[in-house]
């Protein structure tokens, strides 16, 4: 198969068109960043004022070498979605994003998520697709210069929410990829996961979606695989590991593996019944760890630059 131009395709160009429409749309209720933290020369913490969640909320940003000295120039945003029990602090504290995006032309953006890390909307609570997909995007437009091209990527919960976002609202992201996503959130036991999740930040889980019997429609609503038609025209990477069968032994983190290792097949069994192309990596054993993850987003890289419009 010929490898794709690095030159952004005419159909991203709509892609972004529309979703700067969206969000103009949407942004009537602006964010405002009520302060900037510099943490390194490219990185620094915005603390946003947020409608959607009622509160204020962290952003993390990576911005371009070239920021500081090409004014004019308006850059594409790479967000990166951390998982359950974690913050928007974990792609710089376990990976090498920073040094990774250096000479980059692009914004490395990472929001806050909640403690569950699930980037929904909660039953009369906080809604994060809103505070993720429109107040985040439009506030990084207004004082960054970030362009309409986007792509998302995630881990775990944040995995999730990269397919989840993506499949919501069509044409928004340039490209997608999750890393041991909860991609089926109906899948055979993964209820009762969801649940735990929520549980152990002492929220009650019918403050999600409510329950996933009385409130199917909900559960449908917010599902990946039920959505995967929203996908079509979007590249998309998705791995995960077999946990437990062909692990090491380190059994909390594989045992996490293996519940969602159906979840991610069912979700690309369906995309692959509707014919939306997706690259997957599905290999033995592994954990629900960064020690894997690292790895699945190097691998995914070429992907998310071919959608940002970047050499790979």
């Amino acid at each position: 198969m010929d490898r794709p131009s690095t030159r952004v395709s005419r159909r991203a160009v709509t892609k972004a068109a529309t979703a700067v429409g969206l969000t103009a749309l949407l942004g009537s209720r602006a964010a405002t960043a009520r302060a900037a933290t510099p943490l390194s020369a490219r990185t620094l913490d915005i603390t946003v004022s947020s409608p959607a969640l009622g509160r204020s909320a962290p952003v993390r940003l990576i911005l371009p070498s070239s920021f500081g000295t090409q004014t004019g120039r308006t850059y594409p945003v790479l967000y990166l979605l951390h998982g359950a029990h974690d913050d928007y602090t974990s792609w710089t504290r376990e990976t090498d994003i920073e040094a990774f995006t250096e000479g980059r032309d692009l914004i490395v953006a990472m929001p806050d998520a909640g403690p569950t890390g699930i980037p929904s909307a909660w039953r009369g609570g906080p809604d994060y697709e809103v505070f993720q997909l429109t107040e985040v995007p439009a506030l990084l437009a207004r004082q960054y210069r970030a362009s309409g091209v986007r792509a998302v990527a995630g881990v775990s919960t944040g995995g999730y929410g990269a397919m989840s976002h993506a499949a919501r609202h069509p044409g928004m992201f340039a490209a997608a990829a999750s890393y041991s996503g909860i991609l089926d959130t109906m899948a055979p036991g993964v209820p009762p996961l969801v649940d735990a999740i929520v549980a152990r930040e002492n929220l009650a889980p019918g403050s999600l979606w409510g329950n996933p019997f009385l409130n199917l429609l909900t559960w449908r609503d917010f599902n990946p695989r039920s959505r995967a038609e929203g996908l079509r025209g979007t590249p998309l990477y998705v791995s995960s590991g077999s946990g437990v069968v062909g692990g090491t032994g380190d059994w909390l983190p594989e045992a996490l593996e293996s519940a969602l290792w159906l979840s991610a097949h069912a979700f690309t069994d369906t995309l692959a019944l509707l014919r939306v192309p997706v690259t997957t990596h599905y290999y033995p054993g592994g954990g629900h760890s960064w020690a894997y993850w690292r790895g699945e987003f190097r691998a995914s890289w070429p992907m998310l630059a071919r959608g940002l419009g970047l050499p790979e």
